[in-house]
């Protein structure tokens, strides 16, 4: 999205909070939701988590400084959640029991939109690799964050943000070619 909601910066008091709200749902909210599903792997819990993300920042629209892009400031509120989510016990209990249930319902959103990505091969491998390679190239390519924002939205130096990226484009390199070697001559 090219357009950012610049005037959230410059919110006066009794600004409409509702119509902000809206305004950062239409914008932003397929990208909180694939996020939020990129990091737990669940479609029910990014469901859950973009309610949670949009609440807190209704909640906090006058914190929100303007130091970053509201995508930037929205994603890190996405982040924090879905570890924060991540981390629970119920999670744990849940993503464990759900490996031993039945397959035959019908497909839920997430494999309908891997099915739409014209490269699953590429998004599956992506989601395989370890956390925090996978943030990196999602908020690097699918996000478009600059490494300063990724930086700061994931709580470490910039320095850190490289060498992670580079890592993470290496493993996913690999993986790829091995994904070919198997399947060409």
């Amino acid at each position: 999205m090219s357009e950012e909601l610049d005037y959230i910066k410059h919110l006066a008091p009794g600004f409409d909070r509702g119509r902000v709200l809206q305004d950062l749902m239409n914008h932003f909210g397929d990208d909180v939701w694939r996020f939020a599903y990129f990091l737990t792997r669940r479609a029910d819990a990014a469901d859950d988590l973009s309610q949670e993300v949009f609440l807190s920042a209704y909640t906090s629209l006058h914190a929100y400084r303007g130091d970053g892009s509201v995508k930037g400031w929205l994603l890190k509120i996405t982040r924090n959640k879905a570890l924060h989510y991540l981390q629970s016990a119920f999670v744990r209990k849940v993503t464990l029991t759900d490996m031993f249930k039945a397959s035959g319902s019908a497909p839920g959103a997430d494999t309908v939109f891997f099915d739409r990505m014209e490269s699953r091969s590429l998004w599956e491998a992506v989601m395989s690799l370890p956390r925090k390679y996978r943030e990196l190239l999602i908020l690097d390519y699918h996000y478009g964050l600059s490494r300063r924002e990724t930086a700061d939205l994931l709580g470490v130096p910039e320095g850190t943000v490289k060498s992670r990226a580079h890592r993470a484009r290496k493993k996913l390199a690999q993986m790829l070619d091995g994904e070919k070697g198997a399947v060409g001559p």
